[in-house]
């Protein structure tokens, strides 16, 4: 019963964080054989979009310089951010966290 009654009260102190859809970064790698694919499905979670975006430009470029490997997961850390990158479905999706911030992404 005690441990319903902190377990309520923590989830009720902790303040909503709100997720926002951000637009795309258009065309990131121009003059290279990406040429064309956005950056999109940008989301961002505790970070304004202007942070989002920047976020996912600096780290989908660190994750293009690292080998793939066998298991389609890629992780590595970008400036504090902890990034894990899914490349087994059609799209790569990419998600980055630092704390209780989050922000996605499509490639």
């Amino acid at each position: 019963m005690i441990a319903c009654v902190v377990a309520l009260t923590v989830a009720a102190a902790a303040p909503a964080a709100r997720t926002r859809a951000c637009g795309s970064v258009r065309d990131p790698y121009p003059g290279t054989r990406y040429v064309g694919v956005d950056l999109s499905r940008i989301t961002a979670t505790g970070v304004s979009c202007r942070a989002a975006r920047s976020v996912a430009r600096g780290a989908h470029r660190r994750a293009l310089g690292i080998t793939p490997p066998v298991s389609g997961i890629r992780t590595f850390t970008w400036n504090g951010w902890k990034v894990r990158g899914d490349l087994r479905p059609a799209s790569d999706r990419y998600v980055a966290t630092r704390g209780s911030t989050r922000v996605r992404w499509r490639f």
